[in-house]
């Protein structure tokens, strides 16, 4: 059997504060959305021409608080040509949370919580 990788899935509280973050910080547009006819939910699928992986951002109308994810220990990781230009633009949206200078990697932090890894395309 072949299982192929097809999206992962985060929770947001404000889908369009998340669909700009995603936007800005890494080039990941709107490919299709799903409501819910009584309106509870809405499903956006978001992704790039770089690869056909999407990330699945939901919004339920019933969960107002903040999403509790834990330590934080999971991440989606995205690599990059222009490293050095992707990080002056995360330093100055001041969404850097984390660098590794030994392994040359830092993570981003979403609007919501969520860690991203930027990794260089050449190490």
């Amino acid at each position: 059997m072949k299982f192929k990788m097809v999206h992962e899935n985060y929770n947001v509280q404000d889908l369009q504060r998340s669909l700009d973050f995603y936007e800005a910080a890494l080039g990941l547009k709107e490919k299709r959305r799903k409501t819910a006819a009584d309106g509870s939910f809405i499903i956006v699928y978001v992704g790039n021409d770089e690869t056909d992986f999407e990330l699945e951002l939901t919004w339920l109308r019933d969960h107002p608080e903040k999403y509790d994810i834990g330590e934080e220990e999971f991440h989606l990781a995205f690599k990059v040509e222009e490293f050095d230009e992707a990080h002056a633009l995360h330093e100055k949206m001041g969404c850097i949370c984390f660098e590794n200078h030994s392994m040359g990697i830092y993570f981003i932090q979403d609007p919501d919580g969520y860690w991203l890894e930027v990794i260089p395309a050449k190490r």
